[in-house]
């Protein structure tokens, strides 16, 4: 029998004396928590990990984790090939779970909800602003498609940076059309915080009626057993 290791978890937890009055509120308070963290103790490596759970056409679910490129008081957002897999299970659905997850904080919010696009003028400007070699790695990727070898996907790369080489200017790779990304609007956002003898605070918020995150009227909390 595999060894079994026990943490008791040593987490402040959140009440609901503590929690923000809005789901965004909150959210930022953590993120920001977060990243200051892992600047002062690097015990949070890459605090803005998203986990995006999506559903394909056979109703099986997929996770994976990209990381958090737009987060206002309408949802996290990321970028992606909108051809990949993730693309097309968001086409066909619309479905959309993701988390951020802090292990060493003990702290967790997830989001679930409808994914929907960016608009093409925010995903052009946050594209500009990569580095040169990430905007190439755009272009070489058919993200999810198999490939043979490694070899094959450097040549892609070799080939666009040749097409659009790195002049130091932000537009100097085109955003591909297959390119884009996707903002969650939340119907619910949970936060938990890991607490000892396994009796943790899930504080949750659910949508009631239409708003931004920030708009406390749009939103009914309540604790969420462990």
């Amino acid at each position: 029998m595999t060894h079994v290791q026990r943490v008791d978890y040593t987490g402040e937890g959140l009440s609901e004396a503590e929690v923000a009055p809005t789901p965004w509120q909150q959210a930022r308070r953590w993120v920001d928590e977060a990243l200051a963290r892992e600047r002062d103790l690097g015990d949070v490596p890459e605090p803005l990990a998203l986990s995006v759970a999506t559903v394909d056409a056979d109703g099986q679910p997929n996770v994976r984790t990209v990381l958090m490129r737009f987060f206002d008081e309408r949802g996290p957002g990321f970028v992606t090939n909108t051809e990949s897999a993730k693309g097309l299970e968001i086409a066909a659905t619309g479905g959309m779970a993701a988390s951020l997850t802090w292990p060493s904080m003990f702290r967790a919010v997830r989001f679930r909800g409808q994914a929907q696009l960016i608009g093409r003028e925010e995903v052009t400007a946050y594209f500009s602003s990569r580095p040169w070699a990430s905007r190439i790695s755009a272009w070489a990727s058919r993200q999810s498609e198999p490939i043979e070898g490694r070899e094959g996907l450097e040549e892609a790369f070799e080939r666009y940076a040749v097409r659009w080489p790195d002049r130091g200017g932000p537009h100097d790779v085109p955003v591909p059309d297959f390119w884009g990304g996707y903002r969650l609007h939340c119907d619910e956002v949970e936060f938990w915080g890991g607490r000892r003898n396994r009796l943790h605070d899930r504080l949750v918020f659910t949508r009631v009626t239409d708003g931004s995150l920030d708009d406390a009227d749009a939103w009914r909390m309540f604790r969420r057993q462990p």
